[in-house]
């Protein structure tokens, strides 16, 4: 049932194996995170297996700690013909008590795609309806016109 599943969150504890070398949640496997509820957001949004094709405007805030409670939430804030665009937040606190803070955001992009060729086919379309939503998506447009920028400018050092 394509089109209906616009939010998707994911919630565990991280793990003593997810530590980096400073004693934090290592920022590779909260991309992994991140990656992992966009995918589960993006097929439940479309209905489609679906590829992962831009992350844009990544910050890290805070530092998610062994033991903590983790949440990594996506929301549907633009569709194209076949992209989906997300926002994605990462929070975490102690599973004991204290604030949930915000440790990391972004803006995750799937394309949807056909089984037989793997090439992509269009998905549902979101349509803004609240002033949040359409602020989220103009921000989510915005986020991948700077990262598009980023690319044409390391594609001419490149070049060159």
């Amino acid at each position: 049932m394509s089109g209906q599943q616009r939010e998707l969150e994911f919630r565990f504890l991280a793990e003593p194996t997810d530590v980096n070398y400073g004693g934090k949640v290592h920022g590779g496997v909260v991309m992994k995170w991140i990656d992992q509820v966009g995918y589960a957001a993006a097929v439940g949004w479309s209905g489609r297996y679906s590829v992962t094709v831009a992350v844009g405007g990544i910050r890290f805030v805070a530092p998610v700690r062994i033991s903590d409670l983790v949440t990594v939430s996506a929301k549907l804030v633009y569709t194209g013909t076949t992209s989906m665009h997300f926002a994605v937040d990462v929070h975490a606190r102690d599973p004991m008590g204290g604030d949930e803070r915000l440790c990391t955001h972004c803006v995750i992009v799937f394309v949807a795609l056909d089984e037989a060729e793997g090439n992509p086919v269009a998905v549902p379309t979101w349509v803004p309806r609240t002033d949040d939503d359409r602020r989220l998506s103009e921000y989510a447009t915005q986020v991948m016109a700077l990262s598009k920028g980023i690319e044409q400018t390391v594609a001419r050092y490149r070049d060159a």
